[in-house]
Parts: structure tokens; sequence; C-alpha cells
């Protein structure tokens, strides 16, 4: 059979399914991309088994329908130098030979047998679905994974946690140090539901969701999820576990309120971090009426920073420590002007929110303290 397709829109949709492919597979037909041509639409799909991604492409001609496995390793080579021009497809099934014409040349190499891709099963009627905005959903996998931990003992802490409430949808990750909670009230719903989603395909899904593209749909039972996009979709396998209770640890009246410029306060973290304890990376925030003064040392090799900045605070004077690599983090995820870092005492954690939130939303990240030798 024969086909014709761009070669850039090819080679764009390449390049975002070859992050599925892992470098070593179970089983070596994983190392391929499935081409599936129907109706004049090439459906290709990437898999590791445990994430399965798919999109589509209109042909600009084509002569019939196939299914073939194409080498990963040598489409990408083939595609990726090429200037956009139409690229010709020529695909015998039977003896799996591919040739490709491009403007001044040709390439030929072996396909495999589409049999021997594994199929995914389908989620099955029943299970919960949510919409929401691709945009709004990229935004919150975007402010939530560096907050995702890394560990083995406790697997429910390495995605990311979607809880459906009767009162919003939250969006959450927590490594123990820091947490990340995104509420959006305009989802919701009378049946609770949750998932956990693997740190890979959210970052899958940051990859190809954008600000303009409409709504993501969100279909998941106990065990997989489906997300369909514009332009294709993703099935995962979700982590199983009981996600802890991640409101019980947040404050609820923190008395001591510091309003400061975003920015300002990012930049002068950046200046003095590198004077701190390389290995416990303490940062002291000093807390006065109109002014926070932030200083760093590190006694092994006699070196420190302070400096001030001018901020709106009216509570309590005081001394609180917290792991300034930490601090960056979430000053950098977060996108207001402003930011309100709420405070109890140095011994409870400290909250941090936009000090302007968009409609319907709720954005909310916390840093636990760490203890100052005074």
């Amino acid at each position: 059979m024969r086909f014709t397709l761009s070669s850039s829109a090819l080679n764009s949709r390449l390049q975002t399914l070859s992050k599925v492919i892992n470098s070593k597979n179970s089983l070596p037909i994983l190392d391929s991309f499935l081409f599936d041509i129907q109706d004049k639409q090439l459906n290709i799909t990437a898999s590791d088994s445990e994430n399965v991604m798919r999109t589509s492409l209109q042909l600009d001609e084509c002569d019939g329908e196939s299914k073939f496995a194409v080498p990963s390793r040598t489409i990408l080579d083939a595609v990726k130098e090429l200037p956009e021009q139409p690229l010709t497809f020529e695909v015998d099934v039977t003896n799996l030979t591919i040739q490709i014409q491009y403007q001044n040349g040709v390439y030929n190499f072996t396909a495999q047998n589409a049999a021997e891709y594994p199929e995914s099963q389908a989620i099955p009627d029943g299970a919960t679905v949510i919409t929401m905005n691709a945009g709004i959903l990229n935004d919150n996998i975007n402010r939530s994974l560096f907050a995702t931990a890394q560990d083995e003992l406790r697997p429910v802490m390495n995605g990311i946690y979607f809880d459906l409430t009767s009162d919003s949808l939250a969006i959450v990750a927590s490594d123990g140090h820091k947490l990340v909670r995104n509420k959006n009230f305009k989802l919701k719903s009378e049946t609770p539901a949750s998932f956990i989603l693997p740190k890979k395909p959210a970052m899958l899904l940051r990859n190809v969701l954008t600000k303009d593209e409409g709504d993501a749909v969100i279909k998941f039972d106990t065990k997989n999820a489906e997300i369909h996009y514009a332009g294709g979709s993703l099935s995962c396998r979700l982590i199983e576990g009981r996600y802890p209770n991640y409101n019980s640890v947040i404050p609820q009246d923190n008395p001591n309120q510091l309003t400061v410029d975003r920015k300002g306060l990012l930049g002068a973290l950046r200046r003095i971090l590198p004077f701190a304890s390389e290995s416990s990376q303490l940062v002291r925030l000093h807390l006065e009426t109109g002014k926070l003064e932030l200083s760093s040392e590190d006694i092994d090799f006699a070196t420190s920073a302070k400096e001030s900045i001018v901020c709106d605070y009216s509570g309590q004077t005081m001394n609180i420590g917290f792991k300034g690599s930490s601090l960056t983090e979430i000053l950098t995820n977060l996108e207001s002007e402003d930011v309100t870092i709420q405070l109890a005492d140095p011994s409870r954690a400290g909250v941090i929110v936009p000090t302007t939130q968009e409609e319907d939303e709720d954005i909310l990240m916390l840093i636990m303290p760490m203890l100052l030798n005074d």
C-alpha cells in the first residue's frame, strides 16, 4: 500500500510519542511505533506496557488500509533531519518492508509484525469521568510535579493525587516536606472519586496539553486512567493505595501574614542560597514590622550572606528557617506578582498563597520549617 503525508507533521508527532518508549523494554516490539491506517488517517501508538499514547494524522493520499510496526529509532532518525516536504510511504505488509521516498532520496528498512504489538485494555463502562479545560489541567500538573516524592517505601507519594469531592476537584502533590494543593471549584461531584497519576504520564501530559486546545476528558477506575485531548490520548496504569489526608497537615489559623513581591523574594533567595550549608540549604527568615531579612551561612567554609527586602508584615517578630531550594521551587512555580506567606510560629508549617487568586481556583503551597540553632 501507498500513502503520503507531511514530514514535519510526522516528525513532531513522533518526537512527542518517543518520550513514552523506554530505553529498555520487556517486549522487543515496544521499541517500535504502531502505525494503523484507516479511513485515510494514520493512527500512531507508542507504549512502555504501562503507558500508551496515541495520536492521529490525516493523510494527503492513501490507497488502502494497513497495520504495521516501525522501529522507533529508525523512523525518528529518518525524518528529523528532513525539511518540510511530502513523504511517500510504500509498505509491503506481507514481506514487512517499508520504502520512504522524499525530495532527493529514498529510505528502505524493515517493518515489524503488528500482531505482536500488545493491545491495551479499554476502561469499562461506569468509570468516573472528569471534563476540564486542557490549559488548566496543564497548569495544575506543571505547578505540582516538583512537589512529588521519590519514595520507595510510600509509592503513593510519587504521583499527583486527583481528589474529586462535592466541593471541588483538588490536585495535590507532596513529598512530606512541601505540598501543593490546586482546588478548582467548577469541578465537583456528589459521588467522591480519586486517583493517583504517576509521574511519567503526568510529564507526558505536560508536553502535549496546550492552553487553547479546548477540553481534556479524564476517564478512570481503580487501576487505570484514559485522558483524551485534542490530537490524541494517553492511557496509563495508576498508583494503587491510599493517599494521606493532605488537608490535616495544612494549618488553618496562621495569624502572622507576610505579603511580598514574589520575584523580589526569589531574587534575594537565589543570591544568598550559594552561601548556605550545602547539606542543609538552611535559609533563616527574620521578620519584623515592614521588613524581611534573609540570611544564610556555612560554618565549615566560613561563608555567610544577608539581605533585607521591604514587605508588608505586621505580625510578631519572628525567626524561622526553611530549606532554601524548596522555598525557591515554590516561588518559581507560582505566577502571581505578590505572594502571602502565612505563619504561626517557627515550629509550624508555612503556607504560601498567591495574593490574588483566579476565579474558581484556590492555589496553596506549604513548606515545613527547619530547626534553627539559636
